[in-house]
């Protein structure tokens, strides 16, 4: 919800309209894949669904980052939301390996 807050507030110039549309559509990827993957039917399929959302949170923080050097370098809600998806790709490559472990 951050991220989509934050693309309303971007500048109404071309080059933003693209990367919106992209940050957007990973960001809100990565919750709908998680939520898939709980509902697997199996391990396999849990650890399939799980690389998903590794893939979609790793592009988000690649929109986000170029978001970053376009205009905002330095700015505060920008760096919380490339944490808090920094920590979602460490969170999934674990669980990744967990339910690989357990297998």
């Amino acid at each position: 919800m951050d991220i989509i807050k934050f693309c309303t507030k971007l500048p109404q110039k071309q080059e933003f309209w693209v990367i919106s549309n992209q940050v957007i559509k990973s960001a809100t990827s990565i919750g709908a894949n998680y939520r898939s993957a709980c509902r697997s039917k199996s391990r396999a399929d849990f650890i399939a669904k799980l690389s998903i959302v590794e893939e979609e949170a790793d592009e988000t923080l690649y929109w986000l980052e170029l978001l970053e050097e376009l205009a905002f370098k330095g700015n505060e809600e920008l760096e919380q939301m490339k944490n808090e998806t920094d920590q979602i790709v460490a969170i999934v490559v674990a669980s990744k390996k967990t339910a690989k472990k357990n297998m």
